[in-house]
């Protein structure tokens, strides 16, 4: 599954867009470089009841923004995408 496909089913199953996350996580001082990743993990898991695998999208994008590595781009690899770009801010706004 890809980032983008990841970031997409969050928003189907919380109807919150990960740029709502990125501002959720923001307030309550996730995005601080020293927070490691399990405490957001455990936050999205029992607010969100999000899993692992679908918390860590959200953990990229909140700790290292909407970059991918150019690596997964165009491949058939796990976390292939079509762009390094990530779009947060809504399936249905997406250009």
């Amino acid at each position: 599954m890809s980032f983008q496909a990841y970031l997409d089913s969050i928003e189907d199953k919380t109807g919150l867009t990960p740029r709502q996350f990125i501002a959720l996580a923001h307030e309550r001082g996730f995005d601080d470089p020293a927070t490691k990743a399990g405490a957001i993990v455990e936050w999205l898991k029992k607010d969100h009841g999000l899993g692992r695998r679908h918390a860590m999208a959200l953990v990229h994008v909140i700790k290292k923004g909407v970059k991918i590595d150019a690596k997964h781009i165009g491949t058939s690899g796990t976390h292939r995408d079509e762009t390094d770009t990530l779009w947060i801010d809504g399936k249905d706004n997406r250009p």
